[in-house]
């Protein structure tokens, strides 16, 4: 062994530990990123889904908005603007994870006609 090689070891004690500290961060940033475009996918979903049962009760002669409104799941009831022209159209708030986020809006139109499934 040179000399002085085993005072070099010495040094890099503890460098995996300020390694992962470091990355840490990056890693929570990511996890929060894919579970907001989680939430704003789910809420998407929940816009189609009520769009398309405010169509359907519009075809049948009931009542389109409280339909789309009922067929949202409670937490997106609150923020929800439901249309009626040229079919259902259902706009909902995503939710956030981070309240500093800015608010953002998803929607779906649905129509039906006669002899439509």
């Amino acid at each position: 062994m040179p000399p002085g090689a085993g005072d070099a070891k010495h040094g890099e004690e503890g460098t995996a530990s300020i390694e992962l500290v470091a990355v840490v961060p990056f890693l929570l940033l990511a996890v929060l990123a894919a579970a907001q475009i989680a939430l704003a996918g789910q809420a998407l979903w929940s816009a189609s889904v009520a769009a398309r049962a405010g169509a359907r009760a519009a075809l049948v002669g009931g009542d389109a908005s409280a339909a789309a409104r009922s067929a949202l799941p409670p937490s997106m009831r609150a923020g929800v603007r439901i249309e009626e022209s040229d079919g259902v159209a259902v706009r909902v708030v995503v939710p956030r994870l981070i309240p500093a986020l800015p608010q953002v809006r998803v929607g779906a139109r649905s129509g039906l006609e006669p002899g439509d499934g």
